[in-house]
């Protein structure tokens, strides 16, 4: 019996090329302009690591700054880095996918023209996204001689076209708006620099989300076709045959909703949480903070086209909106409540992370842990 590799399931230099090709070119800046701006945003992240290791009150256990490297990257940078995320995360899940098909009649045939189609979809849906993240922690990240990587995964990218793409659309001070944006980014390095143990309980709940997948590689393509479709298509919101659930939802079987609920609450307080620290810090070393955070709302708000907000909710994006909001709302309730420090012990281990319910009930998390743990 012939074995189908992970390659041919998912072309991925098909998919890191389909996306360079199509993603929108960034905002025109000359080469110093460019240089300056990728100076600036190094300089802001180094200055973010004290400013947030001050509010947080987090320090990195036997991390220094450059285990974890901050890249500035542009749009295709930011493409083959998450190409080479997925690969590694979804592994598991390709590996499932390749032994039922390579028991298939006429298997290798067809995972090697899927694998085709994938990394043409995959590649499209990349291409969406590279011109909307300004910064992302990249927690399972595998280093590469372009792409380093702290020795157990981890870096920083600050995607430069993008930020400077905002703050124009924004009209905010420049300066302000990039600091603003790597204090954001930088809480997610120390979450995960300052806890040890959050990296991998979360890649272990993802694992165990994708090793409960149960479909057929010919139903994972359709979902990814969905969304393709809905991208080229251009079909307004609202029209037959829009998809009323995202990708993620649509595959879940009992024991991934399980598995969901515990990720989302905890994806919602590591947003909420960045979008606290971000606001809470933002006074006292951005001048213009409630004019940037009042038309980031207001842009978050407002969203764009019809086309975007439908590939939006197929791709799960609006819950990732909503988990901004909610996290931080929980952030903000229970330290209030019992303090930074009494918060921070929500980083002592899985059990004493909040769950989906605990989210929106911030007083119930208090009560279960501080209650616990003082009594």
């Amino acid at each position: 019996m012939t074995s189908i590799s992970g390659a041919e399931m998912v072309d991925w230099n098909l998919a890191v090329a389909t996306a360079t090709r199509l993603v929108r070119p960034g905002p025109e800046v000359s080469r110093d302009e460019a240089r300056e701006v990728v100076a600036e945003l190094r300089r802001h992240a180094k200055a973010s690591e004290e400013h947030v290791r001050a509010f947080t009150r987090m320090i990195p256990e036997g991390h220094e700054p450059e285990d974890t490297p901050v890249l500035v990257v542009d749009r295709a940078g930011w493409i083959r880095a998450n190409v080479a995320g997925f690969r590694e995360l979804l592994s598991p899940l390709l590996g499932k996918m390749q032994e039922r098909r390579a028991g298939t009649p006429g298997g290798t045939v067809l995972g090697a023209v899927g694998g085709k189609v994938t990394g043409v979809e995959l590649g499209m849906l990349l291409s969406f996204l590279a011109s909307r993240v300004l910064g992302q922690y990249e927690t399972f990240a595998p280093a590469s001689r372009e792409l380093p990587a702290s020795d157990g995964g981890g870096r920083l990218l600050l995607v430069a076209p993008n930020i400077v793409h905002v703050e124009r659309e924004l009209a905010v001070a420049p300066h302000d708006f990039r600091l603003w944006v790597c204090l954001h980014e930088e809480t997610h390095r120390t979450q995960f620099t300052a806890v040890p143990w959050l990296r991998d309980h979360l890649q272990g709940e993802i694992q165990s989300f994708l090793a409960a997948t149960d479909v057929d590689p010919a139903t994972v393509l359709e979902r990814l076709r969905q969304a393709t479709q809905a991208f080229v298509g251009g079909r307004p919101e609202g029209e037959e045959g829009e998809p009323s659930q995202s990708l993620v939802e649509l595959v879940q079987t009992p024991e991934q909703r399980e598995i969901l609920g515990r990720l989302t609450a905890v994806m919602s307080l590591l947003e909420g949480h960045a979008d606290y620290v971000m606001d809470g810090v933002g006074p006292q070393v951005v001048p213009s903070v409630q004019e940037i955070r009042e038309k980031f709302q207001q842009r978050r708000a407002r969203g764009a086209s019809r086309l975007d907000l439908a590939l939006r909710k197929l791709l799960g994006l609006d819950a990732k909106l909503r988990q901004y909001r909610d996290g931080e709302r929980f952030v903000r309730a229970v330290v209030d409540q019992v303090g930074m420090d009494g918060f921070n012990r929500i980083w002592t281990s899985p059990n004493t992370l909040p769950t989906k319910a605990e989210i929106a009930e911030p007083a119930d998390w208090v009560a279960r842990v501080h209650r616990k743990a003082d009594s």
